[in-house]
């Protein structure tokens, strides 16, 4: 494997694992569970992560079919899942983003790929009004790759905070001292 997606997936993996750890200190009525009706939940931000890495890995690398809806799914979502359905669908994601990054080769690093988008959700991001052959982005694969990774980080602290604030707990979830 390539020491860019080697190091991306390390460090992905580290952030789910913190996900998990924080998953694991809540019931399913917490995770699905809103601090203000402006945020989301920890469950929302958990099938964001997931539909985010299976469009960029799996769809726009692996040549996976389309399949996400970002806002009428991840964001509108207020329970229907289990602690344990959230965590395998992580882990059967970040499965097939290994297995697909792993036979990438150094010319695939510099190859650009196309990101597709749900219509609704292409227009509430970018605040526009498109058709639907205009919903996609083009990336290069390194640098999808450490956006993705990044993205991944960002949410995983929300989560681990948001667990935090739900539940008081003496445990150093990250594995290091802050």
């Amino acid at each position: 494997m390539l020491e860019l997606i080697s190091n991306v997936l390390e460090d992905m993996d580290k952030q789910l694992h913190r996900i998990i750890k924080s998953l694991n200190h809540l019931d399913d009525e917490m995770i699905w569970k809103r601090l203000k009706i402006s945020t989301n939940s920890v469950g929302n931000l958990c099938l964001h992560l997931a539909g985010n890495e299976y469009q960029n890995f799996a769809s726009a690398i692996g040549n996976k079919p389309f399949i996400r809806k970002r806002s009428q799914g991840e964001f509108n979502t207020e329970g229907g899942m289990t602690r344990d359905e959230l965590i395998d669908l992580l882990l059967r994601t970040r499965a097939e983003s290994t297995f697909i990054l792993s036979n990438l080769s150094e010319v695939d690093l510099i190859r650009e790929v196309i990101i597709r988008y749900d219509l609704i959700d292409w227009n509430r991001m970018h605040r526009v009004n498109v058709s639907e052959d205009e919903t996609y982005d083009v990336r290069v694969i390194s640098r999808l790759l450490i956006q993705v990774g990044a993205h991944y980080g960002y949410h995983a602290g929300q989560i681990v905070l948001l667990s935090k604030l739900m539940i008081d707990i003496d445990e150093n979830i990250t594995s290091q001292y802050h």
